[in-house]
């Protein structure tokens, strides 16, 4: 019987967009592989990855993420020239690729990474189709997320 290993990490998120939900409405979303080299394999265990202004290219019937900076490590790769922020290829089912490029070119959607995380020893990166928020939609939500902390406290104090 197999030991799990003592320094497991606890969660297999590597890395978020935060700006995604406050910049974005969030439609729908897609569990997405990716095509990686052995040293950003490496980074990525090390948790050395950025999705800020990454974003997905849907091209000849295929979907790129670029944008997104994955920090090479000192030790991992000496004979490779590591490019940090190089085109990865997304690995998707030809319908769901079907179904988000006529979003996009349809209906105004735009396609945003959200997440990258560890699923079965495989890097994943969590996809959606996205509409942008107007000024006063951010706003809105900002004073929703307030008043939903507010009616936490007030729940607090009188179960108190």
């Amino acid at each position: 019987m197999s030991k799990k290993k003592a320094n497991a990490p606890t969660s297999n998120t590597i890395a978020l967009n935060k700006k995604a939900k406050h910049e974005y409405h969030i439609e729908e979303r897609f569990e997405a592989g990716l095509a990686l080299l052995g040293w950003e394999v490496k980074s990525l265990r090390a948790g050395k990855a950025q999705l800020v202004d990454a974003y997905v290219l849907l091209k000849d019937g295929e979907a790129w993420l670029l944008g997104s900076h994955i920090t090479p490590l000192n030790t991992a790769s000496t004979h490779v020239i590591a490019d940090p922020t190089r085109t990865r290829k997304l690995l998707l089912h030809a319908k769901e690729i079907a179904k988000i490029v006529g979003q996009v070119n349809q209906a105004g959607y735009t396609c945003i990474p959200l997440a990258l995380y560890w699923k079965k020893n495989k890097v994943k990166c969590e996809i959606a189709l996205v509409k942008g928020k107007k000024l006063f939609d951010k706003r809105a939500t900002e004073k929703e997320r307030d008043w939903n902390r507010q009616k936490q406290r007030i729940m607090r104090e009188a179960n108190t």
